[in-house]
């Protein structure tokens, strides 16, 4: 019967644990999927108008001279011609083969002459395009210039000069390509051009993705009403698919499926003359145009269609293998956290497995999200480098949030300590308690000598060690103030003395009363509690105690903000850490409301004057030794808040600078397996 009774809890708790983490397995799944729901948009299934095109391959650059070569050329005229018949070029002098290799797909060129702040550029260019345009006789209509007069490369005057140029060497109609704003302050400009281009791109207007169809629109039919004897081309139409939004428009694919088809569908009913911008993704336009340049191709600069023009769209596609690779990365540690940690409550498990899961969904799509741009080496390296500190996030997060399901969803501490009521009759253990100070206000240190004279414990001794306080104003009023409470109250003035506090406190054991057999280590700003040492000292009567804690607690913080935060700071500490801590016999020990017995600390070495942290080392040097820690939650003294944020900055920086000490001096203590500490570590039921 034995066996049966000790296997079912064990067995109930294994299905338990196996079924809450596929639950929240599955559940993760379906948020991806819901986040990844189809789009339904109307179909096109008819031919693109036109495209702007744009040449250059994923690594190529004209700012950088670095071209595509005539097979890539012929390549992607050979993809657009399975969409359009109909292309856009931006200059002449560059790739001066497109509009001969579009002949042989039978596509008609908008041929462009790419003007600039150059003279004699816009002459070679100009000269360009009249040349290509004599030669080959499917290059249909020429644009002179591209927002040349938006960028300020041009005044108006100077384009109209190139554009009365280029018409009376042209035998096909002539234009120049503006945003809508352009053509309406500069309405001259249509007494030149044969037909009106406009660039109609919602997204730079921060407009709604809902509402961009309707906003193109009504400003394509405003031109039509300002200049009614003009044909108007829009030269570029489009939304992108990744970049940074611009207030309400929002470049994603989704979007840019969106408006692109029903786009095409208006623009086929209304017999609307259009160029989409553009064919392909150009990263290289996210130098100067930022990060929604390079996204604007319905094709990826690999040459990849980014959405089909029928069916739903879905804006990850390969969504369903990045939700299993989360769901299957913290399906494992999800159970072994349920099986190990079934004594917390049920809302607790659900909290820290969500957590769980959600760091693995954070690694995944960290780990994906890049290729979702045009990333460079540089920005590769960088990312590989960073990766390491995004696992180290993850892991402080789960650590934070274990220590938070631990203390909130408990059903009860497995070591709990609170005060002790001693009983008539029960011994009390000499305490001798240490005060080292170093140019502290006399008036403070006064104030925590009269809460220790007050302490209701007959066996103690308090020492106050002045370590190095050169102004004799400062320390001789605590002489003075010693000598009147009579024997009980020592001083010790040294000066110089080495070791800093850690110094002192040595120093103090050297003339501690033989009797003591306890350490009590107090701050010179402490106002402590009468029952401190006698609701505290009776847990040494267990052997394997060698350190009685208490939190720090704080006083007259209330009517100052700063205080405030500091305050509520450490309290999130010593209530939620420290409780973490104690239930694996593993507190941090700090320097003040903290009691040693004496025997362990001078046997294991005293107080550690190598580091400015020796209260935290000797904790972790006791740990080691195989003794026991008590942590008591309870305020029995408290002390001040730093003054302001230079006290607190140098406080923390000290704490942290211990702490790389010690975990530089004693990190074979903290990893190797036979270690107490590591045991400690393990203690998780």
């Amino acid at each position: 019967m034995t066996p049966t009774v000790q296997t079912a809890p064990v067995q109930k708790s294994f299905w338990r644990a196996l079924a809450l983490s596929l639950t929240i397995a599955v559940l993760n799944f379906g948020l991806w999927a819901w986040l990844n729901r189809p789009t339904p948009i109307a179909d096109w299934n008819g031919q693109v108008g036109g495209f702007a095109f744009s040449a250059f391959q994923r690594y190529q650059d004209p700012t950088k001279d670095i071209y595509p070569s005539e097979a890539e050329l012929a390549g992607d005229i050979r993809l657009m011609a399975q969409y359009t018949r109909r292309i856009r070029t931006y200059a002449s002098l560059e790739s001066p083969q497109i509009p001969r290799l579009a002949r042989l797909y039978d596509m008609k060129v908008m041929a462009g002459a790419w003007l600039d702040r150059r003279a004699d550029h816009n002459d070679r260019e100009l000269e360009a395009l009249v040349t290509l345009s004599r030669k080959y006789d499917n290059i249909e209509r020429a644009i002179v210039g591209n927002e040349s007069v938006l960028r300020g490369d041009v005044t108006v005057e100077q384009l109209i000069g190139y554009l009365d140029r280029a018409r009376a060497q042209l035998d096909i109609p002539v234009s120049t390509a503006e945003p809508f704003f352009v053509w309406e302050r500069n309405p001259e400009l249509a007494r030149h051009v044969d037909f009106i281009t406009v660039h109609l791109l919602p997204y730079w207007e921060r407009i709604p993705r809902k509402d961009a169809i309707g906003f193109t629109l009504g400003q394509y039919q405003q031109l039509k009403r300002l200049f009614p004897d003009k044909p108007v081309v829009i030269g570029e139409i489009g939304w992108p698919s990744n970049g940074d939004r611009k207030e309400y428009a929002q470049p994603t694919l989704a979007n840019e499926a969106q408006f692109l088809r029903e786009w095409f569908n208006l623009a086929a009913r209304e017999n609307i003359d259009y160029y989409v911008m553009e064919a392909f993704d150009q990263p290289w336009k996210e130098a100067n145009e930022g990060r929604a340049g390079a996204y604007w191709g319905v094709l990826n600069a690999n040459r990849q269609p980014k959405f089909a023009f029928t069916g739903p769209v879905v804006e990850d596609t390969t969504w369903p293998w990045k939700a299993a690779a989360a769901s299957l990365l913290a399906l494992l540690p999800m159970f072994w956290f349920a099986r190990h940690f079934m004594r917390f409550r049920t809302a607790g498990l659900w909290f820290f497995l969500v957590l769980i899961q959600l760091g693995g969904t954070l690694l995944v799509w960290s780990a994906t999200l890049p290729y979702d741009f045009y990333l460079s080496p540089l920005d590769w390296t960088m990312l590989t480098l960073l990766l390491p500190a995004q696992v180290a996030i993850i892991l402080v997060l789960l650590i934070n949030g274990f220590e938070f399901t631990e203390v909130i969803w408990r059903p009860r501490w497995l070591r709990h300590f609170g005060l002790l009521t001693p009983q008539p009759g029960d011994p009390q253990p000499f305490v001798s308690i240490h005060l080292a100070c170093y140019n502290e206000p006399p008036e403070m240190v006064i104030l925590t000598l009269d809460s220790l004279a007050a302490l209701d414990y007959e066996n103690f001794e308090v020492l106050v060690i002045d370590n190095n306080t050169r102004n004799p104003e400062v320390w001789k009023p605590l002489e003075a103030y010693c000598e009147k409470h009579g024997p009980r109250f020592r001083f010790f003035h040294l000066e110089p003395w080495p070791g800093f506090k850690a110094g002192a406190l040595n120093y103090g054991l050297t003339v501690t009363d033989p009797r003591a057999e306890i350490i009590a280590v107090v701050d010179a700003d402490y106002e402590v509690r009468r029952d401190w040492l006698r609701a505290l000292t009776g847990y040494f009567r267990d052997p394997k105690v060698a350190v009685v804690q208490c939190p720090q607690a704080h006083r007259d913080w209330e009517h100052n903000a700063f205080r405030r935060m500091c305050n509520w700071e450490y309290d999130g500490f010593f209530r939620i850490g420290m409780h973490h801590r104690n239930e694996r016999n593993a507190i941090i020990q700090h320097g003040t409301m903290t009691m040693v017995r004496k025997d362990m600390l001078v046997d294991t070495g005293s107080w550690s004057e190598w580091t400015i942290c020796e209260d935290a080392e000797l904790g972790l040097r006791l740990m080691h030794a195989g003794y026991d820690l008590v942590y008591v939650d309870e305020a029995i003294g408290k002390g001040l808040t730093p003054a302001d944020f230079k006290a607190y900055k140098s406080q923390r920086y000290r704490w942290a600078f211990g702490a790389m000490q010690i975990m530089k001096a004693r990190w074979n203590w903290m990893v190797s397996a036979d270690s107490p500490l590591s045991r400690a570590r393990s203690s998780t039921s």
